[in-house]
């Protein structure tokens, strides 16, 4: 009998590590994520995931408008593209 309760309380130890290491950080950088989608605003600084580096154009509500170096280019991006707000460090050259 007690060899049966010490798995089952293994087992919900090890659930617990599993949500409090990997999940709860998860939902908590998803929340942030959105927040900064939300926040963003034209003239905003943005790095894509395919590293492209502008300023937010427009915002509209699935998709952001960058405008990218000196040539003025305008590309348009699904909000799920955006990497981070600002310029990521790692990503410019010097």
């Amino acid at each position: 009998m007690g060899m049966e309760v010490l798995i089952i309380v293994l087992i919900i130890f090890y659930i617990a590590i599993f949500y409090f290491l990997k999940m709860r950080p998860e939902k908590q950088r998803k929340k942030e994520q959105e927040a900064m989608k939300k926040s963003l605003n034209p003239g905003d600084p943005v790095t894509m995931i395919d590293g492209i580096v502008g300023n937010v154009c427009a915002v509209k509500e699935k998709t952001v408008v960058i405008e990218t170096g000196a040539d003025r280019v305008r590309l348009e991006y699904a909000n799920w593209a955006i990497m981070n707000k600002g310029v990521a460090v790692d990503q410019v050259q010097q």
